[in-house]
């Protein structure tokens, strides 16, 4: 796949990015030619064995900051947001993307209100919260844009979806139910819509991002690899403008039915 076009941000915080598509997105903006002045990479676990791969790049690269975030504790995204303002000071926050997710594998037979409360509150209630705190420092990258409109470039928020919550696909039903994640991410996508319609007064763009079936750990159906996905997606987000605001898109930049 060709490299994506090159475009600048100044900071971007992606949630999730330990393993799979969230340490392949930091990867690939930490590539870009004109890679961001920040990169926030967050883990649960900061001394877990799965986070090993994520320290090392931080070695690396001194514009990677790596901290410890669980988006389902308020606690957790407020210490989160203080270092993050401590780097970016006036600059704000110019990408908030909303990696992190789980699921787990029941069908409507054996889902159950605790998994499914469990799957909700990181899919779901997790990106809305992070959208809630990080407000005011993506307000701040926006003000301070010389961009004209909405993009990418000025702020964004990006949820990542699937089309397994899509209402009118319900993609991949013969080969899982996954009820939980279905409806979580089919929240997902109404928060999206919602904050579409709020966010853009400030200056801040909002978008839904499928990244394909990937081949990541727990995907037992992938096509595409986590670099496939995550060169389509930096390619999506590179060309981003107005018109996309409130869109859900997959990787390679083609509209997915709501």
């Amino acid at each position: 796949m060709a490299k994506p076009v090159d475009f600048f941000v100044f900071s971007v915080l992606v949630t999730g990015s330990n393993r799979g598509i969230g340490l392949g997105l930091v990867k690939r903006f930490l590539e870009l030619p004109s890679p961001p002045k920040w990169v926030f990479a967050t883990t649960r676990d900061m001394e877990a064995e799965k986070s090993k791969e994520l320290r090392e790049l931080a070695c690396k690269y001194p514009n990677l900051v790596v901290l410890q975030l669980d988006v389902t504790k308020l606690e957790s995204i407020q210490a989160a947001l203080k270092e993050v303002q401590k780097y970016v000071g006036e600059g704000g926050l110019t990408i908030l993307y909303n990696n992190a997710g789980i699921w787990v594998f029941n069908d409507l037979q054996t889902e159950n209100a605790k998994d499914m409360m469990r799957v909700y509150s990181v899919d779901t209630i997790g990106p809305l919260q992070m959208s809630q705190a990080f407000l005011p420092l993506l307000k701040k990258a926006a003000r301070r844009s010389p961009c004209q409109g909405l993009s990418s470039s000025k702020a964004a928020v990006i949820n990542m979806s699937s089309t397994a919550g899509s209402i009118e696909l319900v993609a991949f039903w013969d080969q899982y139910q996954f009820i939980g994640y279905r409806c979580a991410k089919a929240a997902l996508n109404m928060l999206t819509k919602c904050q579409s319609l709020e966010y853009p007064a400030d200056g801040i763009m909002s978008v839904a991002i499928h990244p394909g079936s990937v081949n990541t750990k727990n995907n037992p159906d992938p096509e595409i690899s986590v670099e496939e996905s995550t060169q389509g997606i930096m390619t999506v987000l590179s060309k981003l403008c107005e018109e996309d605001n409130g869109t859900f898109l997959d990787w390679l930049g083609r509209p997915v039915p709501w």
